[in-house]
């Protein structure tokens, strides 16, 4: 049964997006929107004890190392992170990406890639990829490295992923995928059903979303685009996580699927009454505790294997 924690900050999430309705922040330029969140984020973001950060730059890209007490030096977890491939950055998604590294005991590398509109598809994957190279010139090992992501992030590790495949590279051992957005037609079931209950994910944003990161020129349904119409035979094993009051929700189970019948491994769990990377919460609510449990020790698992 879900914590009634869970029903306090669903219930705030629903509050707070009536407010940015009523104050018609959604109208705003997206540049003020961006900083909106950037500055909400330093505000409340709270980082585990004993994190250290390390900026860096990476093939003209902002990225930042994140470090905590008692990791495998030669291990990472390539993290990208979601916004619809418009918006957040390091400032919104570090608390997640250093609580994941920690739980898993490896130090996590986040790269800033370029945001639609003014990078659409295919930037953000060309940045992906730019890094994972990157991080192989620098002496890792690909078998010690894992892609996580959650939303676009999640669509962004699968996406590099199947460009790595096609070019005959060396893979990352494992992808990490929470409420991956992976059909951009937003074409599955729960975009019906589960509207109702989504906090703050609306069926009109996320198409809009989908546009901006397209473009005018460029199917929906390509494959790189949405890799649920992708050819995912030989990507690596797949974690994912997702809730039923989301309105991706069919987006993960559609990915798990197309990949099990092209032979992959697949976790899958979607919990209940759940919403959108309910991860992000952290030690305030229960199920993202054990959510980034579950997380962590799937990566143990998979680089003790």
């Amino acid at each position: 049964m879900p914590s009634f924690r869970s029903y306090l900050i669903e219930k705030g999430i629903k509050l707070s997006v009536k407010r940015v309705l009523r104050k018609g922040i959604l109208e705003r330029e997206l540049d003020e929107k961006r900083q909106m969140l950037d500055t909400v984020a330093r505000k409340l973001a709270k980082l585990p004890k004993n994190c250290k950060v390390q900026k860096l730059e990476i093939e003209g890209l902002y990225a930042e190392w994140l470090d905590s007490e008692n990791i495998a030096a030669d291990k990472v977890i390539l993290y990208l992170h979601g916004g619809g491939y418009a918006l957040c950055s390091a400032n919104t998604h570090r608390p997640l990406a250093v609580s994941i590294g920690k739980a898993a005991g490896v130090k996590v590398l986040f790269p800033e890639y370029r945001l639609a509109p003014e990078h659409p598809f295919p930037t953000a994957i060309e940045d992906a990829v730019s890094v994972y190279r990157w991080l192989l010139r620098q002496g890792y090992n690909p078998e010690n490295i894992i892609f996580a992501g959650d939303s676009a992030g999640g669509g962004l590790s699968i996406a590099a992923a199947l460009v790595l495949r096609d070019q005959n590279e060396p893979l990352p051992r494992a992808l990490i995928c929470l409420s991956p957005w992976v059909d951009l037609t937003s074409s599955g079931d729960s975009y019906r059903k589960n509207k109702a209950v989504d906090p703050y994910l609306t069926v009109k944003g996320v198409r809009d979303a989908a546009r901006m990161y397209s473009g005018h020129e460029i199917p929906l349904d390509h494959p790189l685009v949405s890799p649920v119409f992708a050819d995912l035979t030989g990507i690596p094993p797949l974690f994912i996580q997702a809730g039923n009051h989301e309105i991706l929700q069919s987006d993960a189970e559609l990915l798990a699927k197309k990949a099990r019948q092209a032979g992959v491994e697949v976790y899958l769990k979607v919990w209940d009454k759940m919403w959108h990377v309910w991860q992000i919460s952290g030690d305030r609510l229960p199920e993202a505790k054990k959510a980034i449990s579950d997380i962590g020790n799937y990566i143990k698992k998979v680089f003790n294997e």
